[in-house]
This record gives structure tokens, C-alpha cells and sequence, in this order.
């Protein structure tokens, strides 16, 4: 029953919790033999000559566009939006400036599909920030991310170095619960990105974390795998130019899938709590 249950809890933070087909279907059931065949026609229906087919009229083929003779700069399909939140952005002067421009936002399409915006959870003043991909199917529903099966395993994570939510700022580089879970495209990721950029430039805490290797990528500017990256400090830098040391780790949604790595999450976590200490030790 335990077996069970646990594939259930996976269907559902996979997305997978709606039904496709009013009735079950039985895949292992025999097939259907397939629909007898017309018959031949008879021999004399065979023989009769066919009637003259008519000619297809002709047909005019246009001449194909001539290629453009100056150079072609490769646009980014709606580039317009993504300029645009990147203006929006940068005139956020708070963190409730950016809420508001985030919850009027009409430039991204998942919004369109979420119940909620997971803006944030936790307090913004806290020295370290972390930052998951995108909102699931329980974050959706609360407007808060990380509050589902793998939210609170990094409850448990946090509390093991002597942190919680109240001591921590957490966020989503894609505020809206993509539709069935599904991977954001590399589109909505870059119309999001000015947005969780300014985030983390209002909040300005003092160590950063990016769980998983979508975050790490859109954060840092990368394109290396996470299990190659975790464990080694990089620096996310903000447009103002300050410098925030970031670890990158693997996401707990990864871990409740891959139990047996738990153990480097949490060699990534004591080094975040070695450098806070270390930070507040030169304070």
C-alpha cells in the first residue's frame, strides 16, 4: 500500500492529476480484428473500360520570393514582451512595486493558465534566498511556492541547519504554475527572468541558493549540469553590479525522486551554514 501511495504522490507532483477519458480503458484487452475489405469487383466490372478522365486544368505556380539581398538580424519570437519586462522591472523601487507589476503582467501566457501568482514566502530581509523553478500544482493553489511534498522536505533541510522560513526568503525564477507541470520553454524563462532578477536585487540577501538546474542556469548564466555544479560557490552578480555568493544545489522535487543523493544536498547545506557564519563572524 506504501508502494502505492508513493506512485500516486509522484503522478501528482509530475502533473499528472487529471483524468484524460471519461472511461477507463483496457489496454490489455484483445484487439478488435480489423473491418472486412470491399470485395473485388466481378471480372466484367474489371474489364469495362473506364471513362475518359478529363484533363486537370492547369495550374498558375508562383514564383518563388526572391531572398532579401541585406543582412537579417534572427528575431526572438515576441522579443517585444521580453523588453518589456525588463523595462517593468527595472522601475519596480520595492518588492511591493514588483508584486503589483508581476500581478498585472499580461505578457507572459502562464499566467493565463494559473489559479495564482507564488510571488514569495518568508521574510525578504533574511540574509540567505532561494530560488526553485516554478510553482506546482499545491504552490498554485496557496499563491506561495514551495508548500507542497518537496516544500516540505526543504522545510526539513533548512531546519537541519538551524533555519526555517521565517529566517529565509524563497521565491521562483517563473512565478505561475506551468499547465500540467510541464518544463517552462526557454521563452517564458527569459520574459520571467528580469522579474526574479530585480527580486533578488531588492531583497539583496547576503548568500544565494538555486535549487535545481533550471534556476542555476537562468541565475548564473550557465549551461552546465547541476550535479556538476553543486557543492562549488559561483557569484550571481545584479545589474547594479553587486556580487552575491550562490550555491547551487539539486532540487528537492529531484531528491524525493533520488533519495540516495540526499546526502550531497546536504553537504551543499552545511557549507550555506558554514558561510553564513563565516559572513556574520566579519560583520
Amino acid at each position: 500500500m506504501s508502494d502505492l501511495r508513493e506512485l500516486l504522490f509522484f503522478y501528482a507532483d509530475s502533473g499528472a492529476d487529471e483524468a484524460l477519458e471519461d472511461e477507463p480503458v483496457n489496454r490489455l484487452a484483445p484487439k478488435q480484428p480489423a473491418p472486412p475489405q470491399p470485395a473485388e469487383p466481378a471480372v466484367g466490372d474489371r474489364d469495362a473500360p473506364a471513362p475518359p478522365r478529363q484533363a486537370a486544368p492547369a495550374r498558375t505556380v508562383p514564383a518563388a520570393p526572391r531572398p532579401p539581398t541585406g543582412p537579417v538580424s534572427a528575431a526572438v519570437p515576441d522579443e517585444r514582451q521580453a523588453e518589456r519586462a525588463r523595462e517593468l522591472a527595472r522601475s519596480a523601487g520595492s518588492l511591493e512595486d514588483l508584486r503589483d507589476l508581476l500581478a498585472d503582467f499580461d505578457g507572459c501566457n502562464l499566467k493565463f493558465t494559473a489559479k495564482n501568482l507564488a510571488f514569495s514566502d518568508g521574510d525578504p530581509a533574511a540574509e540567505v534566498m532561494l530560488v526553485g523553478e516554478a510553482p506546482g500544482r499545491e504552490e498554485d493553489i496557496q499563491g506561495l511556492p514551495f508548500v507542497g511534498r518537496s516544500g516540505k522536505l526543504l522545510d526539513r533541510m533548512l531546519a537541519a541547519i538551524g533555519l526555517d522560513r521565517g529566517k529565509a526568503y524563497i521565491a521562483n525564477v517563473i512565478p505561475w504554475r506551468p499547465p500540467g507541470n510541464r518544463t517552462p520553454t526557454p521563452l517564458e524563462t527569459e520574459i520571467c527572468r528580469p522579474f526574479i532578477e530585480r527580486q533578488i536585487e531588492l531583497a539583496a540577501p547576503k548568500v544565494l541558493v538555486t535549487l535545481g538546474g533550471p534556476s542555476t542556469k537562468a541565475l548564473l548564466r550557465t549551461q552546465e549540469g547541476i550535479l556538476r555544479m553543486r557543492g562549488n560557490w559561483r557569484t550571481h552578480i545584479t545589474a547594479s553590479g553587486v556580487e552575491i555568493p550562490t550555491m547551487p544545489t539539486l532540487h528537492p522535487a529531484y531528491l524525493l525522486r533520488n533519495p540516495a543523493h540526499k546526502r550531497l544536498a546536504w553537504r551543499d547545506f552545511l557549507a550555506l551554514k558554514l558561510k553564513l557564519r563565516e559572513l556574520k563572524d566579519d560583520a
